[in-house]
């Protein structure tokens, strides 16, 4: 019986691992430092885990993993893959042509060349013109033999994704069927421009993505699991998906961290603070689920539209350097097991400073008492924070989770109750472990006459997406329905968001 599941999260500090039992029992855990390469330590922990579990490890059906490799390098700009751009909405919408808001840096990382041509639709799906194919195929005849991936982007694809299809067809024919192609209408919402970055965000994450694949079916070798990545929702794909659609990663952690602190809890509406060794982030459960985030989300210094959870993220953590009597903005990170006071080093960080202020026992060497005072202007900035994401409501709750949870004094003004569940510090792992899988669609509907049948076409479609990301088919159900009416056009329509989401299809 394959009846036990593992859930890993890499943070910048440390990599969890959870494995998970019958009724959700934690039967074992661990820390371990995530290693510059972060791999080995996703690896270590693992290992840790599987070595807890004995002749047990066999019963292991399922890994969900949460990781930073995409957040990581789209920051560095490193790792990512050369990127053809195709913009299909020529003339309506030359005015401002694809990037023109990205830092110049990563666009030099991340494009190999860009290119508008005649094709889109209108909001009610008339064409704007015909796909160009003639210009289309000129434009990656050009490319070909420098461009690892492809994003192709259409004016209002989200209603009439045709053109981008068949733009999807003719790339394989002129740069090959491996070549990887993202196309915007199954990644963001209707904007175009912040559609069309995230599109080409995808498609240079490409490389990362198979990386991560490679390394976690390697770390799993010998093991017959089914491997998971969680998603920016707080919920899973299944990885082969997650290697099509690597920015659906990007806020994994944050959004495990919320959904293992519901669990632990056993509450499901709450202010969440998770506190690591490099950064604090805090969310709010709504429901058992994040609260989405109602803007766009910049990543990298770009602009998205793609659905993420609503995130607030403070500068402080176990591993924050102690600068005279301030928290600065630096970390420790992974090495603060070497570099801490408490540990033997040589570096004060806020663990010291709670150690010295009787918040902690940790470590192996005392600190001194005057590194405690730092601890008020650190209060009074988590104070600050969770007053900021309750949105002026007084009485939640705040659930304390993640390693340095002691950073958190035991009395907030505005909050009702603090709870530090048990297993609190790796409440991350233990929501990649627990989550569901989902599928989410968003489009543009009649108002009138056929809104009821599209609004059936958009839960079957946004059905087949978790069932293609991993969901049992007999377990999805639509769990979130958003109808907003649209002005100024000739016919009533809705711009409609549809999310399904159902239980982990069983493991043969």
């Amino acid at each position: 019986m394959r009846d036990l599941r593992i859930g890993v999260d890499v943070g910048g500090t440390n990599t969890d691992a959870v494995v998970l039992g019958a009724g959700n029992r934690i039967v074992a855990s661990t820390k371990q430092p995530t290693s510059p390469d972060v791999t080995s330590g996703m690896r270590a922990a693992i290992e840790t885990v599987l070595a807890a579990l004995g002749a047990d490890r066999e019963r292991v059906g399922r890994v969900m993993l949460g990781t930073t490799h995409a957040t990581n390098a789209i920051l560095e700009r490193r790792r990512l893959g050369r990127v053809a751009v195709v913009r299909l909405g020529a003339p309506s919408s030359t005015a401002v042509p694809p990037l023109e808001s990205w830092p110049e840096d990563l666009a030099d990382a991340a494009v190999v060349a860009a290119t508008v041509l005649p094709g889109g639709n209108y909001v009610d799906g008339r064409e704007i013109s015909p796909l160009d194919e003639e210009g289309l195929r000129r434009f990656l005849g050009s490319v070909a033999g420098r461009a690892d991936a492809v994003a192709i982007t259409a004016v209002f694809s989200p209603g009439s994704s045709g053109q981008e299809a068949r733009a999807a067809e003719i790339a394989a024919e002129e740069l090959g069927p491996d070549l990887p192609v993202s196309l915007s209408h199954e990644i963001g919402a209707l904007g175009l421009l912040e559609r069309e970055n995230a599109t080409v965000l995808n498609a240079a994450l490409h490389r990362v993505a198979r990386h991560v694949h490679d390394a976690l079916t390697e770390v799993l070798r010998g093991l017959d699991v089914a491997r998971y990545f969680a998603q920016n929702d707080g919920t899973l794909m299944a990885a082969d998906y997650a290697a099509r659609y690597p920015i659906l990663t990007i806020g994994s952690g944050p959004a495990n961290s919320i959904r293992g602190a519901a669990y632990l809890s056993g509450l499901a509406d709450a202010v969440v603070i998770d506190v690591g060794g490099t950064s604090t982030d805090l969310g709010v459960l709504t429901g058992g689920f994040p609260r989405v985030s109602a803007a766009g989300v910049e990543i990298g210094g770009v602009r998205t539209n793609f659905r993420m959870p609503d995130i607030l993220s403070v500068a402080l953590g176990g591993g924050t350097v102690i600068d005279g009597r301030t928290a600065g903005a630096t970390s420790v990170g992974y090495r603060i097991g070497t570099q801490a006071l408490v540990f033997g080093g040589r570096t004060p960080t806020l663990t010291d400073a709670c150690v010295a202020a009787g918040r902690a026992k940790v470590g192996t060497h005392s600190a001194p008492d005057e590194l405690a005072a730092v601890l008020r202007d650190t209060d009074e900035r988590i104070a600050d924070a969770v007053d900021r994401m309750s949105l002026g409501k007084t009485g939640l709750p705040l659930v304390v989770v993640g390693g340095g949870g002691f950073l958190v004094p035991d009395g907030l003004p505005g909050v009702r109750e603090i709870i530090r569940p048990e297993r609190g510090d790796v409440a991350n792992a233990v929501g990649a472990a627990i989550a569901l899988v989902s599928g989410s669609i968003e489009t543009i509907v009649p108002a009138g006459n056929g809104r009821r049948a599209a609004l059936d076409a958009a839960g079957a479609a946004a059905r087949d997406r978790a069932v293609q990301a991993g969901a049992d088919p007999s377990a999805v159900e639509i769990v979130e329905v958003a109808e907003i009416p649209l002005s100024y056009l000739p016919e009533p329509a809705l711009r409609v968001q549809v999310k399904a989401a159902g239980a982990l299809a069983e493991v043969p």
